[in-house]
């Protein structure tokens, strides 16, 4: 009797091992099978998104397309308004966006939007040359570049892309909302503007949604409040810092 009851033990005890180990078996099988899901899920999704400049290096998650910072290019001359005004901030634009290597460099975040954003600040021996911000909505994304020239604004470029549709929108809410379109980088507009200072005042604005005619005084100068509060704005938050 003393005999069987031991055998009973030994048998539960054995069926207790049995069931633990077929346990830890299968969760680590399921537990290896989600993680080579999401690895691929993962490796998928960055496959799939776009960016306009790889080499960029920015906090913003990676399902935002990037818009490219100017690098060595020559400002466009569309006519000959100004043409001599112009010509040593242009000569300033492309000296700057052609540096590579810059004395230092830091950046701070910027939170005016849903998708948020980042202000970067490029230094040439202790000489601050250009900041470059970065803007990002469901519906667009702002890049700003400004260059100073003897610690003023010189040249404000504005690249911006407006989506044809949110971020989000894909082909089940075009369904759902009985529409003909997704989101689609492709169809997205490009609205470049070009602001020329000279000793802190704007004196033309060039834009590729116009013919490139002289803006009157009104206007430049209500550019001018609008580019300038916000440049003042830049500096004092990294003076923060």
């Amino acid at each position: 009797m003393h005999k069987l009851k031991n055998d009973t033990l030994t048998n539960k005890y054995l069926l207790f091992i049995s069931t633990f180990l077929l346990v830890v078996f299968i969760s680590c099988g399921t537990d290896k099978q989600n993680e080579s899901v999401s690895t691929n899920v993962l490796e998928n999704h960055h496959s799939d998104t776009l960016r306009a400049d790889s080499t960029t290096t920015t906090s913003i998650s990676t399902d935002t397309i990037v818009l490219t910072e100017t690098h060595n290019e020559d400002d466009i001359v569309v006519n000959e308004y100004l043409t001599d005004r112009l010509k040593p901030i242009r000569e300033n634009f492309k000296r700057i966006n052609s540096i590579t290597k810059w004395t230092s460099s830091d950046t701070v975040e910027l939170w005016e939007s849903l998708e948020g954003g980042e202000g970067a600040f490029y230094y040439l021996n202790g000489v601050l040359e250009r900041i470059v911000t970065r803007h990002f909505g469901e519906t667009y994304q702002l890049l700003t570049e400004y260059y100073l020239l003897n610690g003023k604004l010189s040249f404000v470029f504005e690249k911006s892309y407006k989506y044809n549709r949110p971020l989000f929108y894909d082909s089940t809410a075009m369904k759902e909302n009985n529409d003909n379109q997704a989101f689609d980088f492709e169809k997205s507009e490009i609205v470049e503007d070009r602001n020329y200072f000279e000793n802190g005042k704007l004196i033309h604005q060039l834009s590729n949604q116009d013919c490139g005619s002289p803006s009157t005084d009104e206007y430049l100068l209500g550019e001018q409040k609008r580019i300038k509060e916000y440049f003042d704005k830049l500096i004092k938050l990294k003076k923060k810092q």
